[in-house]
């Protein structure tokens, strides 16, 4: 890692970083870039945010602009996809903004840059990309775990940013090498946490590097596997078919109550119109009883292979 004047460089969803905040899941850049494509700065946001600001909304969002306030932690303000600005409350904790600058700040600087940030965990498979999407507490970074410990390797734990190649081919571009995981899927996975940082505010929430596992390409999007939780003991598995594909990408999408506030909601169509058809798309309703993150890895690597079989026989 090298310092410029009161900064730290990285590289993260294929951007270079200047950052005032030390941001350690990042993987560090060992050339300071002319012009950095993201700038990470402290500020003073109170009266700007007081003019923006309305009772009982936390954030304040329009074209390449979003402004929000997290009680206790900060003011945080992203501008034209390539600038944010923090201006920290007292007593904040730099773990917890760093939470923000990582998620909810990324996720807006990927909206303005018209990238499209899907909800979930991201794994190479045979050279091609594929997304696991579902709410919080579903299950996408235990069966993201799950595959690493097959074998295969992350592109991205929380936030996935999906481009278009030339010829329109959805891709994913890596995030950085982190995932988060619960103590209970650590202790189905054999894994100690005495070592681990837990993530703040949720302490059976731990951060676990996975740079041995961290793919550096940019990968196909291949598939999408959307993960819901049942009352039902058995899984089951459904394919995703005609426009149910559209609205489980606008289900997914990351922060998507940004997209209407933003004037990106055409946008949101016609990007997620040109993927639904190149990929395969699947829904896994599992037990909320039992670890199935086993049984779901086999479905999502017996599936892969099966398309692989037809198009290559």
């Amino acid at each position: 890692m090298r310092k410029t004047i009161n900064q730290l460089l990285y590289k993260a969803f294929g951007f270079t970083i200047t950052t005032e905040y030390p941001l350690p899941e990042l993987e560090p850049l060992a050339i300071s870039p002319s012009f950095p494509d993201i700038t990470i700065q402290k500020g003073r946001l109170k009266e700007e945010w007081e003019e923006v600001s309305e009772p009982n909304r936390y954030f304040h969002i329009e074209e390449n602009l979003c402004m929000f306030e997290i009680p206790n932690t900060a003011i945080f303000q992203v501008k034209n996809g390539n600038e944010i600005i923090v201006s920290a409350l007292e007593g904040a904790e730099e773990d917890h903004i760093r939470l923000y600058l990582l998620g909810t700040c990324m996720g807006a600087i990927l909206m303005q840059r018209r990238i499209l940030p899907l909800h979930g965990s991201a794994v190479a498979i045979n050279g091609k990309a594929y997304a696991i999407v579902g709410d919080s507490g579903a299950g996408k970074s235990t069966t993201a775990s799950a595959l690493l410990q097959r074998g295969y390797q992350l592109i991205s734990d929380d936030v996935i940013p999906v481009t278009f190649t030339k010829d329109d081919i959805p891709v994913v571009t890596p995030a950085y090498p982190q995932q988060k995981l619960w103590q209970e899927s650590l202790n189905q996975f054999g894994i100690e946490s005495n070592n681990l940082r837990p993530i703040i505010d949720r302490e059976t929430k731990f951060a676990i590097p996975v740079s041995a596992q961290f793919t550096t390409s940019t990968l196909p999007l291949a598939g999408v596997f959307e993960l819901v939780k049942t009352e039902e003991e058995a899984t089951t598995f459904t394919p995703i078919q005609g426009l149910n594909r559209l609205h489980t990408l606008f289900l997914h999408t990351y922060r998507n109550f940004f997209l209407s506030r933003a004037g990106l909601m055409e946008w949101h169509f016609q990007t997620t119109a040109k993927m639904a058809n190149k990929i395969t798309f699947y829904r896994i309703q599992r037990s909320s009883s039992e670890f199935t993150a086993n049984q779901i890895t086999d479905f999502i690597i017996n599936s892969i292979e099966r398309k692989d079989e037809v198009v290559n026989g």
